[in-house]
């Protein structure tokens, strides 16, 4: 406890103490500072040139690939933390799904790997919006 003198009056307070150990505070500071705000916007825009009618240039197939694996996991996070999967058997196939999606390599041969973009779009889509239905998303883009 210290003292302290306010408007000519001391008062005994406690000591401030924080309410994490270092090594937690830094663990909080990283995430803080990797984080990345939700973008709806970038998602459909995202989604939208891996599912237009042009097929995507080989040369931007890894490009699509890393935007759309991110735009799932930031989905798969966002369930998670809503408790989304438990709540909406729907919502928990959706998880599941963009989990295996996420994690599989891009094919090699070009098409087939235009077949498995096209396959994360559509599950970032329709998670996406599964999310917005069941109300763990504030606004869909």
């Amino acid at each position: 406890m210290t003292s302290a003198t306010v408007a000519g009056r001391t008062r005994t307070v406690p000591v401030w103490t924080p309410p994490l150990d270092p090594e937690t505070l830094e663990t909080v500071l990283t995430k803080v500072r990797g984080w990345q705000p939700f973008d709806g916007e970038s998602l459909l825009d995202d989604v939208a040139a891996v599912l237009d009618d042009v097929v995507p240039a080989e040369e931007a197939l890894d490009d699509h690939a890393l935007r759309l694996r991110g735009h799932l996991m930031q989905l798969v996070a966002i369930a998670v933390a809503a408790t989304a999967g438990q709540k909406d058997p729907q919502a928990q196939q959706l998880i599941e799904r963009a989990r295996r999606l996420r994690i599989e390599a891009v094919p090699g041969d070009h098409l087939q790997a235009v077949g498995h973009l096209r396959r994360m779009a559509w599950s970032v889509n329709e998670l996406h919006e599964r999310l917005g239905a069941i109300k763990c998303l504030r606004e869909t883009a």
